[in-house]
């Protein structure tokens, strides 16, 4: 079982007093050693994940920031991301970690999904809501996410459906996702990786559902 490091941490507590290319150039060696560490820790979660699921994609998102249509100038990223796809059209969803000091979380579901699939889900949930809002009330699901992120949502019901449906409160989300927060001290415990595990594995009740609805149409016919 692999594990953080606590460099690792120092290192974003360092770079986020010190965001400059210069300071980066001087401690590139710093850099690639922690670097080296946490890809051997996404490589362990990536191993276990495929013990119950099939992982088609690892992503390790840049340290380098998208500065074009940003007021926030500063060159790098203050945490480190991974997120992990699921292999097949017949699997959907996928698995999120970010690490930061003080702000390290995990995630997992369809953030931003394409309008295609954004109708369908509503639609779904339109017809018949009770098997979400089961997975969504399962004591564990709810004891660790709570229910969908609500940051993304109209605030008025999307074009077509009634703002008075009863389900409306999952109709005008725009993304499907749950997020769980980890203190610094879990992440950089020598369990960590069960804990991670832990929640990854509570999703997959949902992914199942999720999967069965976007493959199918709203007669519950095979679109594949």
């Amino acid at each position: 079982m692999a594990t953080i490091s606590n460099s690792s941490f120092t290192f974003l507590k360092k770079l986020k007093k010190n965001n400059t290319r210069d300071w980066m150039t001087e401690n590139k060696k710093e850099y690639q050693s922690n670097e080296k560490l946490l890809k051997q820790f996404y490589g362990s979660v990536e191993n276990r994940l495929n013990s119950t699921d099939e992982i088609s994609k690892v992503k390790v998102f840049r340290i380098n920031r998208d500065l074009r249509f940003s007021k926030d100038k500063t060159p790098y990223n203050v945490h480190r991301s991974v997120s992990y796809s699921r292999a097949g059209a017949h699997r959907r969803g996928g698995y999120y970690l970010r690490l930061e000091p003080g702000k390290s979380a995990m995630a997992g579901g369809f953030f931003s999904p394409e309008t295609p699939d954004l109708l369908r889900i509503r639609r779904e949930f339109e017809m018949d809501s009770s098997e979400i809002r089961e997975i969504l009330n399962q004591k564990d699901f709810k004891n660790a996410f709570g229910g969908f992120n609500q940051e993304y949502a109209l605030k008025t019901a999307p074009r077509d459906f009634n703002k008075e449906d009863p389900n409306i409160d999952l109709i005008k989300l725009k993304s499907y996702f749950v997020v769980h927060n980890f203190t610094d001290k879990e992440v950089l415990s020598k369990d960590f990786e069960d804990k991670l595990m832990h929640h990854f594995l509570l999703l997959r009740p949902y992914f199942n559902y999720m999967s069965e609805v976007l493959t199918t149409d709203l007669n519950g016919v095979s679109i594949l």
